[in-house]
């Protein structure tokens, strides 16, 4: 479980296949402090660490087919930007959202406004009504792994708003028309979908 709060950058400094699977090398200055079998969030995806080198500050995730299918990790190059969240912790405040580091489809940034002090962000995304993957105005949207409120909205897009920090801190300030991103869906809209969905079936009975 993570809160949408990006933590530092990382960066992608090798890439290795084997069979269907993907092992990322990355390189963070807290590496040292982490542990194999732990997760973290990559741009919003839950990846389990699998080795450290503590010496380099470079540790490795592995993703397999289905991962490399759903996200935006299929972009990511030597030299690539990530951010990345370490797991919440039960002990302090709670920032941001509930994440759960599940990214549901990827975005496609569409517009970038410079507003003079922030930005606004454009999105379009594939929509299924069977899916109802739908955002909300004023609703929360996790945008490769950032927690965000949701400021326009319709069917298949919707824009954020940044402020210069967020623009500094995570690798949004890499953004242009046609990055692809990782989008995960607030957890408390999709519950109460599915909840909603389930009474219907029933009244229809």
């Amino acid at each position: 479980m993570f809160t949408g709060i990006v933590e530092k950058t990382a960066r992608v400094v090798a890439i290795e296949k084997e069979n269907s699977n993907y092992h990322f090398t990355l390189s963070v200055d807290f590496a040292d402090e982490l542990a194999i079998d732990q997760s973290m969030a990559h741009d919003g995806c839950c990846l389990t660490i699998v080795s450290i080198d503590k010496e380099r500050q470079q540790y490795v995730v592995t993703a397999m087919d289905e991962t490399m299918l759903k996200t935006n990790l299929g972009t990511w190059h030597v030299g690539s930007e990530v951010n990345v969240e370490r797991a919440m912790r039960m002990d302090g405040r709670f920032d941001g959202h509930i994440v759960q580091g599940h990214v549901d489809q990827t975005a496609r940034c569409v517009r970038v406004e410079d507003c003079n002090g922030s930005w606004r962000y454009y999105f379009e995304y594939d929509y299924s009504p069977e899916k109802k993957n739908i955002t909300v105005p004023k609703g929360s949207i996790t945008i490769n792994g950032v927690s965000l409120t949701v400021v326009d909205s319709a069917p298949g897009s919707f824009s954020v708003s940044i402020i210069p920090y967020t623009h500094e801190v995570t690798n949004f300030h890499n953004f242009t028309e046609g990055t692809v991103v990782n989008i995960e869906f607030d957890v408390f809209g999709k519950y109460v979908q599915r909840l909603m969905d389930a009474y219907m079936v029933q009244l229809q009975k």
